[in-house]
């Protein structure tokens, strides 16, 4: 019934069915041509992205206990990222068994799922090569990616007031273990799809767009999940965001 009962606050909140449209999808092609004008379809299957990202994150938590992390082995080594932890939870079943879980994201078997990267992960725009993604989550210090995570436990600041996942500014390969790490002082370059304009996701499943050039010291009120501190009236959103 917990399950249920968040997953679905979390659907009505954002707006949001998983149709499962992007089931199999194989990643994007190489990119050597500028990316040409942002539309309007662009941002918004780039919104929708990171909603079903998010709820993804809510399923998860609803089912463990606790939220996906990026995996390392024994003696610390890097396995696999979350965006492969929440594959079940995103209508990706088969693509999740057919990983190899103790291996790293690199092994000579796992490697060959990267060119299977889900739909919801791929570049809408921007220059990406195959099997990469911009959608990344905030780790070190003062983010939230860490073991142990969970809802509502740790975002003591509110769920609603955290930013988990983003555009980054440069796309990394989608079953690294790789992110945005914030440290509580540089704010990790965002932007990389809409020219420096990006969507970041809260872990309410709500949206936001922020505009190029937003003030750093409004983003780390954001991504820290415990500074305690209020949050501005104005975020910084995009202008067209506001209409």
């Amino acid at each position: 019934m917990k399950r249920i009962t968040l997953a679905a606050a979390v659907m009505v909140a954002i707006g949001l069915v998983a149709t499962g449209s992007g089931r199999g999808a194989p990643g994007p092609k190489p990119r050597d041509e500028p990316p040409g004008p942002i539309t309007a379809e662009q941002l918004q299957t780039s919104d929708n992205n990171l909603k079903q990202i998010v709820l993804g994150f809510h399923n998860y938590n609803d089912t463990f206990g606790f939220l996906p992390t990026n995996q390392l082995s024994k003696d610390k080594k890097p396995l696999l990222s979350w965006r492969v932890q929440i594959l079940p939870f995103i209508e990706e079943d088969n693509l999740y068994k057919a990983f190899k879980l103790d291996e790293p994201w690199d092994s000579e078997h796992n490697k060959k799922l990267i060119e299977r990267m889900p739909k919801i992960y791929a570049p809408v725009r921007g220059k990406a090569d195959a099997g990469m993604t911009f959608y990344q989550a905030f780790g070190g210090s003062n983010g939230w990616l860490k073991p142990g995570a969970s809802i509502p436990r740790s975002f003591p600041d509110g769920t609603s007031n955290t930013i988990v996942c983003a555009e980054a500014a440069k796309p990394v390969v989608w079953t690294k273990p790789d992110d945005l790490v914030f440290d509580g002082k540089a704010v990790p370059a965002l932007g990389g799809m809409f020219d420096g304009r990006f969507h970041a996701a809260l872990m309410d499943g709500s949206t936001r767009r922020f505009r190029k050039g937003v003030d750093p010291e409004i983003l780390k009120l954001l991504i820290d999940p415990a500074d305690g501190m209020p949050l501005p009236r104005d975020l910084g959103l995009d202008e067209e965001e506001k209409k």
